[in-house]
């Protein structure tokens, strides 16, 4: 074969090599822009799929790919390499939506949009209560089994502060993997966040010399109402009843002091257990709230109703007939307690 031959057949596969590159090249690039643009096949109810720490984006898109949500995870480490975000994925746990693109995948990874959970602090709570609520949710990274309440304040960061009270009832949303402390730590920061807000704004003939113990009242107050226009009512009542000298004489804080003790039933001999919290006995305010009460009966103690009722009693639907003196209040409980029982509340 002459050279001029050899030549023209090395210049022809050249060419074709060429055009096989130039289409393959192009075949690429359509083929990345498709996955680029179209939606990944995620299920109808999203994927569920949790980065642990240190994941790499490779492993990311391996993991993706064995999920059967990924047909080119390559694709998807040049993109994160080409837009600076290979190193920025944030671990957590993710739910990726249907109709979800490969660039919107990534956004999620690397700003971090994990799965938000939630718990719920129900105004009324006790402190046990609370506990209970935070060491059975499943999302909530347990460090406090067996600790006691003094241990959980000290791991707080609040050695010597009495628990009860201090943690706000809202509903809170975290992620998953968070700390029993991390969760308290937030609930408590909350709660000394309003009460500092609150405070300064008081009516200041209260006869209160603390916001602990206007937390104290309003407590009792949670404990005492579910009926929101009722608490300034019943703020007034004991608000009048400390300024006269008068002992509160509320079930709430007599059941508080009996804990486990308590079946449901409250009875006339309990009024005589001899506990700081029995308001019956006496006078004042209990050493520590009874309960986590809400932002509304804590700005129901700071700004009581104004008035002259000094009692009321339970009208059996949730709500209280409020009287000024005691034979109004003894003609109430006649009226609206059947039971001898009733007739022991001078409130």
């Amino acid at each position: 074969m002459s050279s001029s031959k050899l030549s023209g057949n090395l210049f022809k596969l050249l060419g074709l090599l060429v055009l096989i590159g130039s289409l393959a090249s192009g075949w690429l690039i359509m083929d990345y822009k498709t996955f680029s643009t179209n939606p990944l096949p995620m299920p109808l109810e999203g994927h569920h799929h949790i980065i642990p720490p240190g994941t790499s984006m490779k492993r990311l898109a391996e993991d993706l790919q064995q999920a059967g949500v990924m047909r080119h995870p390559i694709y998807l480490r040049w993109m994160a390499r080409w837009q600076g975000k290979a190193g920025l994925i944030k671990a957590g746990e993710y739910v990726f939506p249907p109709g979800i693109t490969p660039p919107q995948l990534l956004d999620m990874v690397v700003n971090g949009a994990v799965v938000q959970h939630t718990l719920t602090i129900v105004e009324g709570w006790t402190f046990a209560q609370l506990l209970d609520a935070v060491r059975h949710h499943e999302a909530i990274q347990q460090t406090l089994d067996g600790a006691s309440n003094e241990e959980i304040m000290t791991r707080l960061g609040h050695a010597g502060q009495h628990p009860e009270g201090m943690f706000m009832p809202d509903t809170y949303h975290f992620p998953r993997g968070i700390s029993d402390v991390a969760f308290l730590q937030r609930a408590y920061q909350t709660m000394l966040d309003r009460l500092n807000e609150e405070w300064p704004k008081r009516d200041l003939t209260l006869p209160l010399t603390s916001s602990y113990q206007a937390l104290i009242l309003a407590s009792i107050i949670e404990k005492e109402t579910g009926v929101p226009e009722e608490r300034t009512q019943i703020a007034g009542v004991f608000v009048r009843r400390l300024l006269a000298g008068m002992r509160l004489q509320t079930d709430p804080t007599v059941i508080y002091g009996l804990g486990a003790t308590f079946d449901g039933n409250l009875r006339r001999t309990d009024l005589t257990n001899d506990s700081p919290y029995n308001t019956y006995l006496y006078s004042g305010l209990p050493p520590t709230p009874i309960a986590l009460p809400g932002l509304a009966s804590i700005r129901a103690a700071l700004h009581p109703a104004a008035g002259d009722t000094l009692f009321f009693v339970a009208k059996g639907d949730g709500s209280h007939s409020f009287s000024a003196t005691l034979d109004e209040h003894n003609a109430a409980v006649k009226r609206y307690q059947l039971t001898p029982r009733a007739h022991i509340s001078d409130k």
